[in-house]
């Protein structure tokens, strides 16, 4: 883990020191697996925290000083679907914002600070409940931008965002669940999310070495949402208002090549899988992807994973506004 600061880098060890985490404001902590020099950091948050925004009072549903009920983006499960509509309304909100309005005000207190310091940890790291633990400690919001095979939060509420844009409801959908759902943090928030709607039906098609883990299920069954483990992809496609394709992760088997081996190109996102999808069907993928979706998918209007991508810009822009400033 590292303290960014304009021209030194402070590194510690962050499984260790959750109890000696500094608590800074303005801070912004940038964790990860694959860590940035400060210049590339600076670049990158000037790039993505200008919310290119309308005057706050302009924006519909905003209400000066009305807090923002959730102080850290931790699990899937946190949210209900109150909040979920909540934070897609902000969404689409941003979505103007970033393509019509030349800057913005909503941040510029926090655009500020960016030169130094900014106010929320964003926090990628190899342990799953890594940033639960943080979150526990800092004296400021944390967003968990993945915890090993734990979750990804944010890439949930792109993903049901995306369903939700693409497909034109969430209710009465069939998900299918493709790759590697036993270590893929995507797939696990994504179903928690997903049980938050009704008449859902989740289909499991992994290799039998990564199979969906037991404490999704379980969770699903007592949140009465239907799923069904398969092994024919293209008789899931089929059925699917969404193919949900994720890569089969090589650094998740450790010294088990041979189980990566087994598990590695047995399902395969093509053309073939195409001709069997309905019309308004879509393929979604959390990027980037090796070779489990072929390169001719993505002329298919159905090849939803790029519009996916996008959208993960308006929800974080969402996340950051309702965190900093409010609804």
């Amino acid at each position: 883990m590292k303290t960014i600061t304009s021209n030194k880098e402070f590194k510690f060890n962050v499984s260790n020191s959750f109890d000696k985490l500094p608590v800074m404001s303005p801070t912004l902590l940038l964790t990860g697996e694959n860590s940035l020099k400060w210049g590339q950091n600076k670049s990158l948050l000037r790039n993505r925290m200008q919310c290119r925004a309308v005057e706050v009072k302009n924006m519909p549903g905003y209400t000066m000083g009305k807090k923002f009920e959730l102080e850290d983006v931790i699990e899937a499960q946190q949210f209900d679907r109150e909040t979920l509509n909540a934070i897609f309304e902000v969404a689409k909100e941003m979505e103007n914002i970033e393509k019509n309005s030349p800057g913005s005000q909503i941040l510029k207190d926090t655009i500020r600070t960016v030169e130094g310091y900014s106010d929320i940890i964003v926090m990628r790291h190899f342990e799953s409940g890594a940033a639960k633990r943080a979150a526990a400690t800092a004296g400021i919001p944390i967003i968990n931008a993945g915890d090993g095979p734990g979750q990804h939060p944010t890439q949930a509420l792109l993903d049901v965002y995306t369903i939700e844009r693409e497909i034109g409801k969430l209710d009465g959908i069939r998900v299918g669940l493709v790759g590697d759902l036993a270590n893929g943090r995507t797939v696990r928030s994504l179903a928690y999310l997903l049980a938050k709607y009704q008449d859902v039906k989740i289909y499991f098609v992994s290799p039998d070495v990564v199979k969906m883990k037991d404490d999704i299920k379980e969770y699903l069954t007592s949140r009465r949402v239907e799923w069904e483990e398969s092994g024919d992809l293209m008789e899931v496609a089929s059925k699917c208002d969404v193919v949900y394709q994720t890569r089969i992760q090589r650094e998740r088997f450790g010294e088990r090549i041979d189980l990566y081996e087994e598990a590695r190109g047995k399902y395969i996102v093509d053309e073939n899988v195409l001709k069997v999808m309905q019309k308004h069907a879509v393929v979604m993928h959390p990027l980037p992807r090796l070779d489990e979706i072929t390169v001719d998918v993505d002329a298919d209007p159905r090849a939803a994973y790029f519009r996916q991508a996008k959208n993960g810009l308006y929800i974080r822009m969402a996340l950051l506004k309702l965190l900093l400033v409010g609804w």
